[in-house]
């Protein structure tokens, strides 16, 4: 008996404006097609929910490892999303309200037999800074607050801090001070709007200047084997590569091990099959879980296929739907 190739949905930004040969999103989508999968196309403004029943405005998507022309699409129509055996939720930050109500849709269409990577509920429950706390000993000392005073309070116990907002990505925002920095008040008034919002500060991490900011890949639970430590600029110092950071693959240590043995196994247990830790000098300082990147970077330099690791979790997961 012949099976019906599996059918994949990603919801992502205009796949036309990705940069060719730095997108992960890109990297999946090449190996589920090589797979076997049968793609289609979407974004935040196709998806609509009538009567609790998810659609998209779907168009079916072949993609080429082309730099010159990656993608072609067909003619859209409307689809239940729950018909779909995996949808891909890839859509960058912000993670604005229109995030959560994209979540919102995705969760009805998983309640009606999708696979929807990563899980909506966990996309709305792991913010990307705060999801640390659940894990404190693997991280920095790490303040959330509202309070101006405290944030001072907290730079002056550690002497240099890192603060950032809470819905930032790619290096927007990221403060490093001293607690003698004439601008640390201005930097908590305009991380908080004078108290209004919530904001992180973190201990500041020295080893960030000889071994960067690594983003290790945990696809179901486990570890690449291969990081990908961004290196600041000599004039910046966010380890961030829309930030200017330079991107340089090395092997796994121990201690990324031990950090992924400690929080791969209750993000997979929670649906998050493809998430990414940032981790400075053996701490993690974030866990991303939104649309990691860095897939491209480890194959071209390590040879390192995380895209193909990922979609074979995709087809041990589809197997064991199909077994139940």
């Amino acid at each position: 008996m012949t099976m019906t190739p599996p059918s994949l949905a990603v919801v992502m930004d205009p796949i036309g404006d990705i940069k060719y040969a730095k997108d992960t999103t890109l990297a999946m989508l090449l190996a589920a097609q090589a797979r076997g999968y049968r793609l289609h196309y979407l974004t935040q403004g196709d998806l609509s929910l009538r009567d609790g029943v998810a659609f998209g405005r779907a168009r079916p998507l072949t993609v080429h490892a082309d730099p010159a022309g990656w993608f072609t699409l067909g003619e859209p129509a409307d689809r239940r999303l729950g018909d779909f055996d995996v949808i891909l939720m890839r859509k960058d930050p912000p993670f604005d309200m229109e995030f959560i109500y994209t979540t919102y849709v995705l969760e009805r269409a998983e309640l009606a037999g999708a696979l929807v990577v990563n899980r909506p509920q966990g996309l709305r429950d792991m913010n990307e800074k705060v999801y640390t706390a659940w894990f404190p000993e693997m991280c920095a000392p790490t303040l959330i607050t509202r309070d101006m005073d405290d944030m001072a309070a907290f730079a002056a116990e550690h002497g240099r801090v890192v603060a950032k907002p809470l819905d930032g990505m790619g290096g927007r925002s990221i403060f490093v001070v001293d607690q003698t920095d004439k601008n640390l008040r201005v930097v908590f008034e305009t991380l908080t709007d004078y108290g209004s919002r919530f904001a992180i500060v973190q201990r500041y991490l020295p080893e960030i200047v000889t071994g960067g900011d690594s983003r290790v890949l945990l696809v179901d639970g486990e570890p690449a084997p291969h990081a990908l430590a961004r290196m600041p600029s000599a004039t910046d110092n966010r380890g961030n590569l829309a930030a200017g950071a330079t991107g340089v693959v090395r092997p796994l240590n121990d201690r990324d091990r031990e950090l992924a043995a400690r929080i791969g196994p209750e993000l997979a247990r929670r649906g998050m099959l493809f998430v990414g830790l940032d981790v400075i000098g053996g701490y993690v300082t974030e866990i991303n879980v939104t649309s990691p990147t860095g897939v491209r970077e480890i194959h071209k330099q390590s040879g390192t296929d995380v895209a193909a690791l990922f979609i074979d979790a995709l087809d041990r997961h589809l197997a064991a739907r199909r077994a139940c």
